[in-house]
């Protein structure tokens, strides 16, 4: 009979031992609220949905608060849901722009180019001038520079000379033409030597002139 109680007993004592061990399970009894605070320090981040925004900085922002995140030029407001920006679709700069400003949300030109450079000086828009006497320039409002070169017709002697301040060559005796080596003048017939009467072509200055023999004795001609 003892020994039936004794076996008993130890089975008695082996289920509260279970049941005392599964009653101080860490999910039914869970730990303090300062215990678990100091075993997760380095997880802590404060929660600022719903009730501001925080900026790249860590700036916090309240709720309807207007800010610029960053560098941007572009305004956000903080709301509930986050931070609502402005993102516009901003004019494209002239080309000819020489002042962007950066101070808002879009760049802006302040100074648009409005005049012409050429052989490093610059002109207005639509100015005249003659960098050389031979060249008639314009300053285009395109920023450009056009230019036309003067067409020097053909001189009308065959020793033209050039002047100062002037693009085309001149004739400073009229017209003229070669009779052999010697400068004739046109319009007129001349006698180069014993033999020979000459005159210049009409119109055809660069040819030779036409000449004429006449009876002489023993002279060469022309």
């Amino acid at each position: 009979m003892a020994l039936h109680i004794s076996a008993v007993s130890m089975i008695f004592f082996a289920i509260m031992a279970s049941a005392s061990s599964a009653s101080i399970n860490q999910e039914d009894y869970p730990a303090d609220e300062g215990e678990q605070a100091s075993s997760n320090d380095n997880l802590i981040f404060d929660d600022y949905r719903g009730k501001g925004c925080v900026d790249d900085s860590g700036f916090v922002y309240k709720l309807g608060e207007r800010f610029f995140p960053g560098h941007s030029n572009c305004p956000c407001v903080c709301t509930e849901d986050g931070p609502v920006c402005d993102q516009p679709e901003c004019p494209k700069i002239h080309p000819k722009c020489t002042k962007v400003e950066h101070n808002g949300c879009c760049p802006e030109c302040k100074e648009v180019k409005n005049f012409c450079e050429y052989h490093g000086k610059t002109y207005k828009i639509l100015e005249e001038f003659k960098p050389s006497p031979c060249e008639w320039c314009r300053c285009e409002p395109s920023n450009e520079v056009h230019c036309v070169v003067a067409d020097c017709a053909v001189p009308e002697c065959v020793n033209p000379v050039y002047e100062p301040e002037q693009c085309c060559p001149v004739c400073k005796n009229g017209p003229n033409c070669f009779a052999g080596t010697t400068i004739i003048p046109a319009g007129i017939e001349v006698k180069v030597d014993d033999c020979n009467i000459c005159h210049c072509h009409n119109g055809d200055w660069w040819k030779p002139a036409q000449c004429s023999k006449r009876e002489c004795h023993g002279k060469q001609t022309l």
